[in-house]
């Protein structure tokens, strides 16, 4: 491997000869995007919208700064300034085709846990017009059953005592909107791009909350001034791995130590509602609208919430990634029973939208041999995902009477997967998530009491009370204790 292949500025020309690259200048590009969570989806979804909005347009007024919050972002952080912001996509299709090209919209990539008034400065900058999040669920501070602002976050109590020591993305949006305020600066948008139901209402409620508490006079003027738009967004990203590097190596002797992988499908849905100006991604398909919450809704409850079905029962009977359930006609059929049944019933009327055809092309997706995404991932962070995306559904359809059988199969087969740890073969389960100790000690309890794991309020709320779910959960909880073979329960 020659230094010349080395994704980086000074190869462009070299690798362009063998994969599509940036035809566009990119050290013309003014930064008014400045985004915080640059993780895979971020570069596999927004970031290429953007590239082919440079590609296609004259758009550059949109680069695109990551930023960095956590000591985690490190290696991102120094893996793509040493590729000078650039990195490869890697688009896996079913048939076995696969299309790769150099994604060059991000310019730049800042620190803030080390360095904050570097990051608070180039948001505060006048270029920035926008600044978007892909900060997972778990960033945005909420409690999960009551919806509110969770003061109890130790950085949250530091960062209000310490106002020139932000921690949480509250407390840095807070001091650079104020910077822009003192400067005579027009506020930015802010910008959700997470998987969370009225992502742009959580972003403002938890935003406003926070500078309430901090500077009341300053949150009047968020209020004000600040466009939190709702957007829906989608595309499958699983993580890179070792052989992904590896084929960009042996395929185009190309050297790109974090390319990112993802399905072909992609949408964007988003409210057009901008405090600022935005980038015409019109022109690139996505899609505007003055109110995104059918369509989030019906993301969240079928895709998010057919990936969770998928992933929890997937886990504890040993399939490895999401395609493999989709191999096993049993998984098919519970999947499709539970998006038609369960959660179908409770989305709201849809403009313009084939329910058919939609959760059709979710299997199709699932399904993708070549998009190998990983069922530990999926469940990664259940806690914050599933009041969202299943829960939600139990207690929508406890409210109409509808069905909750598949879902609350799911529940239970989670608190086993949380108490035990392991799959019905006795194989241990990859557990990543922010309350694995709280879930653990809770689904512990379940022998002493089969309602201890759904007793936790804060992410269950009342559904231990309700008496139509604590006695299918019960026996359901029951029969997987007694026998963790989740196929049996399946048919």
């Amino acid at each position: 491997m020659t230094k010349e292949n080395m994704l980086n500025s000074r190869s462009l020309a070299e690798i362009s000869k063998k994969l599509p690259t940036p035809t566009y200048q990119r050290d013309s590009l003014k930064i008014g995007i400045v985004h915080v969570g640059v993780g895979g989806f971020h570069r596999a979804h927004q970031a290429y919208y953007t590239h082919l909005l440079h590609e296609k347009e004259n758009a550059h007024d949109w680069g695109i700064c990551g930023i960095g919050l956590r000591q985690g972002d490190q290696k991102i952080h120094d893996i793509l300034q040493k590729q000078d912001g650039m990195y490869t996509l890697i688009v896996k299709h079913p048939d076995g085709k696969i299309d790769s090209g150099v994604i060059g919209s991000i310019v730049d990539f800042k620190l803030g846990f080390d360095t904050p008034a570097v990051v608070i400065d180039q948001m505060a900058h006048p270029d920035t017009k926008i600044v978007s999040l892909t900060i997972t669920e778990g960033g945005y501070n909420f409690n999960p059953a009551t919806g509110e602002f969770d003061f109890e976050n130790k950085d949250v109590q530091h960062e209000l005592n310490n106002p020139q020591e932000p921690k949480t993305i509250y407390a840095f949006l807070t001091a650079a909107i104020k910077k822009r305020k003192e400067e005579g600066l027009p506020a930015f948008t802010v910008m959700s791009c997470d998987n969370i139901q009225h992502n742009g209402d959580v972003a403002k409620k938890m935003l406003l909350t926070f500078a309430q508490k901090q500077e009341a006079e300053l949150a009047a003027y968020i209020e004000k001034e600040v466009s939190f738009p709702n957007s829906m967004v989608d595309r499958i990203t699983p993580v890179t791995t070792q052989a992904d590097i590896a084929y960009l190596e042996q395929t185009y002797d190309l050297k790109d130590e974090w390319p990112v992988t993802c399905e072909p499908f992609i949408q964007w849905v988003i409210e057009d509602d901008f405090s600022n100006g935005r980038p015409e991604f019109e022109k690139v398909g996505v899609q505007f609208v003055p109110d995104v919450k059918p369509y989030e809704k019906m993301k969240l409850r079928l895709l998010n919430a057919g990936h969770s079905v998928l992933g929890i029962l997937g886990a504890i009977h040993g399939h490895p990634t999401i395609n493999a359930c989709m191999e096993d006609e049993v998984f098919v059929s519970y999947l499709r029973a539970f998006m038609d049944n369960e959660a179908t019933p409770v989305l709201d009327k849809l403009e313009g939208i084939d329910l058919t055809k939609y959760k059709d092309s979710l299997q199709e997706r699932f399904a993708n041999p070549n998009i190998k995404d990983s069922v530990s991932r999926i469940c990664s962070e259940s806690s914050a995902k599933l009041p969202k995306f299943l829960i939600a559904t139990i207690e929508d359809n406890l409210a109409n009477g509808g069905s909750i059988e598949y879902a609350t199969l799911v529940i239970a087969a989670w608190c086993y997967y949380s108490d035990k740890g392991v799959n019905k073969n006795g194989e241990s389960i990859e557990i990543i998530d922010a309350l694995q100790d709280q879930l653990h000690q809770a689904a512990s309890k379940t022998n002493e009491d089969p309602l201890a794991f759904i007793k936790q309020e804060s992410l269950f709320g009342n559904l231990a009370q309700n008496e139509k779910f604590t006695s299918l959960y019960s026996d359901m909880v029951k029969k997987i204790y007694a026998d963790p073979d989740i196929k049996k329960l399946m048919i």
